[in-house]
């Protein structure tokens, strides 16, 4: 009895047409919905320059709901309309901050526990000038790789993302060279 091999090897091959004619030859759906997208890596470079913030290595992470910036010493201003907190940029430089408070809410974080964070909003800028603006909540990631999280709300509408890419809207001197203020020590 000839045996059949219960797996297949794909060899990926360019192909040179639309995504549309393709769909159609394959049966599959299709349909362009709105704008076209950036693509960024698994990990970017970010600048915060209402705080004076950056550069900061942001993992993207389409798991996450939403995105986080690593704070410590965070405190809520006497009236509760503002919050303190303080934080440090890719040099190591600890930068105090001051935010209108957003919001406030549990939060699960990737252990599974969940806890009370407080929101912000503020304005995120990548290498080559894209901004946009985006809510965080502010968590002690002293312990991550990566001090600031880039999740689907912050994500969603503008961006794909390549998982093998690193850094793909640009190098970190773009960034440094667009935003004087947050030049290396």
């Amino acid at each position: 009895m000839k045996r059949i091999p219960r797996s297949f090897k794909a060899v990926p091959q360019p192909v040179d047409a639309p995504s549309a004619q393709l769909a159609r030859e394959l049966g599959l759906p299709w349909k362009q919905v709105g704008m076209p997208r950036l693509l960024v890596g698994r990990r970017e470079w970010v600048a915060l320059p209402e705080f004076g913030v950056g550069p900061l290595h942001a993992k993207t992470d389409s798991g996450a709901r939403t995105s986080s910036l690593h704070a410590e010493r965070i405190q809520l201003s006497p009236d509760g309309k503002s919050v303190f907190f303080v934080t440090c940029d890719h040099y190591g430089r600890r930068i105090s901050c001051e935010a209108a408070l957003a919001g406030s809410g549990k939060v699960k974080s990737s252990t599974g526990i969940a806890r009370k964070r407080y929101y912000i909003e503020t304005d995120a800028v990548f290498p080559g000038g894209f901004t946009w603006r985006i809510r965080l909540t502010l968590a002690d990631r002293s312990d991550m790789r990566c001090p600031m999280l880039l999740g689907r709300r912050a994500l969603a509408g503008f961006f794909l993302i390549d998982p093998q890419g690193d850094h793909l809207m640009g190098p970190l001197r773009d960034l440094e060279a667009q935003l004087p203020g947050i030049r290396r020590p």
